[in-house]
């Protein structure tokens, strides 16, 4: 009963994760497809660009509770298997990544990561988030904040968690996938051509 309660809501997590709110969003303000616009990314950063701060806001508060909520039904439904609620919260992230209703395309996984964070630990999701902003703040660089967050908060979510084996795997896991999904964002940074933020007024 454990095991079919488990795989139901990595099933769950990796469906929810696999919405595309920020297409889903941009279809319904303005009816149009935010991968062909900006940076072709469906994530709220792209979104901030093509729609502006507002849908910014709602794209991004989406993608984090798409990454929150089903690390928040294993702690609500206790099923008592100790590697479950990260591999929810990866089974949220690869969704939103590498999307089911996408062809297997997806996002970057910062928002949804950070739901993760906050399910995993409050603390070390506010710690990532909170980095997220300074380094915005400091750099104006959306991808510079991302990766540094994402390393940040992963790494509070370990320490937090006891140094707990499953905890690292996730932590290292997020992590690498953050970074690999940047790549095209560090190539920009070292070449001196990645926009930094600049929302349009609507």
């Amino acid at each position: 009963m454990r095991i079919m309660s488990a795989l139901l809501l990595l099933v769950f997590a990796y469906l929810l994760g696999s919405l595309p709110i920020g297409l889903i969003v941009g279809k319904a303000v303005k009816g149009i497809d935010v991968r062909e616009h900006g940076s072709g990314n469906i994530g709220a950063s792209n979104v901030g660009r093509v729609l502006g701060p507002v849908w910014f806001s709602v794209v991004f508060a989406l993608d984090v509770g798409k990454g929150l909520l089903p690390v928040l039904l294993v702690h609500r439904l206790g099923v008592s298997l100790a590697w479950l609620p990260v591999a929810v919260g990866m089974a949220a992230i690869l969704g939103h990544n590498f999307s089911v209703f996408l062809g297997g395309k997806g996002g970057k996984g910062v928002a949804t990561s950070l739901g993760v964070a906050f399910g995993l630990s409050w603390l070390a999701g506010l710690i990532g988030f909170g980095t997220w902003l300074a380094v915005l703040g400091l750099t104006r660089y959306i991808s510079v904040a991302s990766l540094v967050g994402t390393a940040v908060g992963a790494f509070c979510i370990w320490w937090l968690n006891d140094k707990r084996l499953p905890y690292g795997c996730f932590s290292l896991l997020a992590t690498v996938f953050v970074f690999v999904k940047h790549r095209a964002n560090m190539a920009r940074i070292r070449a001196g051509t990645e926009p930094k933020v600049r929302f349009k007024k609507k």
